[in-house]
């Protein structure tokens, strides 16, 4: 019998767990080409046809957004100064905006939500599916309402989402689809990049992502129509829509998310070296997840021959029944072995004061605005259960599946589960 470190034993690791940094020589130089260039920025909130490098920015940006492009076998890409910046743009160049309502997650980063309120639209918060963390198709149609305009669908932890049935039920009502791929970089779904089904598809350059530049995104999309307003959104299109006779300028207010030369040189080195670091994760998820496989207490993302997840975390589901011990036991006495798992994900949003309260603005504004009188959203507790009962119950996430660590570290971590696990049940055994 091992002693479990927590009542006094020797833990499992003792050695500490390293940073995940994506960057290297490549993208030093790729800065230092930007910077010696003496152009750190060459967009102009203008129309000018005539010139190379205005409206759409300098030649780093272009060169980023042509090579993703390729990359992702889509015509159009939009490079934005952040993945918060490409959701706001996305609802924008859609035209949504008061009166309409956006389906959207309870079980992600917070901006996903927030996007539909920046034009004056309602959230509305559909459940998730239990297995992949993303929008539960069945959940999507019950909240379709003859307000709903769109359905913002999260590929959460880098697993894709079903999209032919969220596709499916898009095109029966007619509505527009919007894809948050921040942590997805390098899915694929049918063979499909993510981020390519639906109409606009966001990405992150955000530190903590697969692949970064500090900050920074990309929007992506097959229509030009929805290209060229999103550049509007991104460049200050109110000074440009006159000169270029661009009729359509609903939400063409611009703002500046613009992305800098520099950003967009070390992104495009990123980008370059995405196959190569999502093989070297992909090898440790699943020595990772066949080890925990043989533990009945955890139900793991399931294989699905039309998924090509890269994981951006690993999501556990802890089911405390099969192994009689609470999570927050469980989780405290595998940490004290050296391991690092993190109970939960995200609150459920719709338990956010913005959403309890209705207020984003003033006098209670979208909520109180007339166009909005119509819905309904409910934001109570109990609204989305199968995210309700991830969040205060069954979510594990372990974050150190990715390089620069080992498979002597995906060891480690299955040792200390073993070590734990074997103990509880010894003890349940023996009540």
């Amino acid at each position: 019998m091992s002693i479990l470190a927590i009542d006094g034993g020797t833990p499992v690791r003792t050695k500490p767990w390293q940073d995940n940094f994506t960057t290297g020589e490549e993208e030093k130089a790729a800065a230092i080409a930007a910077l010696d260039s003496g152009y750190l920025s060459l967009f102009e909130g203008s129309h000018h046809p005539d010139l190379p490098f205005s409206f759409r920015g300098g030649p780093f940006v272009q060169k980023l957004e042509d090579f993703a492009g390729q990359m992702m076998n889509t015509p159009h890409v939009v490079a934005v100064n952040s993945a918060t910046s490409g959701l706001y743009m996305a609802i924008g160049a859609l035209g949504l905006g008061y009166g309409d309502e956006v389906i959207v997650s309870p079980y992600t980063m917070s901006a996903c939500a927030v996007a539909p309120i920046i034009y004056g639209a309602i959230p509305i918060f559909a459940d998730i599916d239990e297995d992949l963390g993303s929008l539960d198709p069945i959940s999507i149609e019950s909240r379709i309402t003859p307000r709903t305009r769109a359905i913002l669908v999260v590929h959460q932890f880098g697993i894709p989402a079903r999209m032919d049935e969220i596709m499916a039920i898009a095109r029966k009502h007619k509505l527009k689809v919007i894809e948050d791929c921040a942590q997805a970089w390098g899915a694929k779904y049918n063979g499909r990049s993510v981020g390519t089904i639906g109409d606009i598809g966001v990405f992150s350059f955000n530190v903590n992502k697969t692949i970064q530049s500090g900050e920074g995104g990309l929007c992506v999309t097959s229509d030009a129509d929805l290209a060229y307003r999103l550049q509007l959104i991104r460049n200050h299109g109110e000074a440009v829509v006159g000169p270029a006779g661009y009729t359509d300028i609903t939400n063409m207010l611009g703002y500046n998310y613009r992305m800098t030369e520099i950003l967009a040189a070390i992104a495009l080195e990123q980008l370059r070296k995405l196959d190569h670091l999502n093989t070297e994760r992909l090898e440790l998820v699943h020595r990772l997840l066949n080890g925990l496989a043989a533990h009945d207490c955890f139900a793991l993302p399931p294989k699905r021959p039309e998924h090509y997840a890269t994981f951006y975390v690993m999501p556990i589901r802890y089911r405390q029944a099969l192994l009689g011990v609470a999570r927050n036991d469980f989780t405290k006495a595998v940490n004290a072995e050296g391991i690092q798992f993190h109970q939960a994900y995200v609150r459920p949003l719709y338990l956010q004061p913005l959403y309890q309260q209705k207020n984003a603005f003033k006098a209670g504004y979208p909520w109180a605005a007339p166009e909005n009188a119509q819905s309904r959203p409910n934001y109570s507790m109990g609204c989305c259960p199968v995210a309700e009962r991830l969040h205060f119950e069954e979510m594990l996430i372990n974050e150190h599946i990715r390089p620069p660590h080992t498979a002597t570290d995906m060891d480690d971590i299955l040792k200390a589960v073993e070590k734990v696990a074997t103990e509880f049940s010894r003890r349940q055994n023996h009540l």
